[in-house]
């Protein structure tokens, strides 16, 4: 059986992060980002990515593991989303 999938979008700062986390924990969910910029280390500030406290505990994935400089693609993303 396939995983359910429940997708969160919407314009920047308009409440994702927070629906996100109170679906995941209704569903015993994880969260893989799909931000563009969340996907590097160090950008907290300019992606609003969530810190410890704001995850609740909830698996994050894709969520501030490249360098900077690291190129980074679509298929590079489909990849590791579905290894999550």
């Amino acid at each position: 059986m396939k995983p359910k999938v429940v997708v969160i979008v919407g314009p920047t700062a308009s409440g994702k992060t927070s629906t996100a986390i109170e679906c995941a924990n209704a569903i015993s969910g994880e969260i893989i980002s799909a931000d563009s910029m969340q996907i590097y280390k160090g950008m907290h500030i300019a992606s609003a990515a969530p810190d410890e406290q704001e995850k609740q505990g909830i698996p994050h994935h894709l969520l501030e593991f490249l360098e900077s400089d690291t190129n980074f693609s679509v298929a590079d993303f489909v990849k590791s989303a579905k290894e999550k």
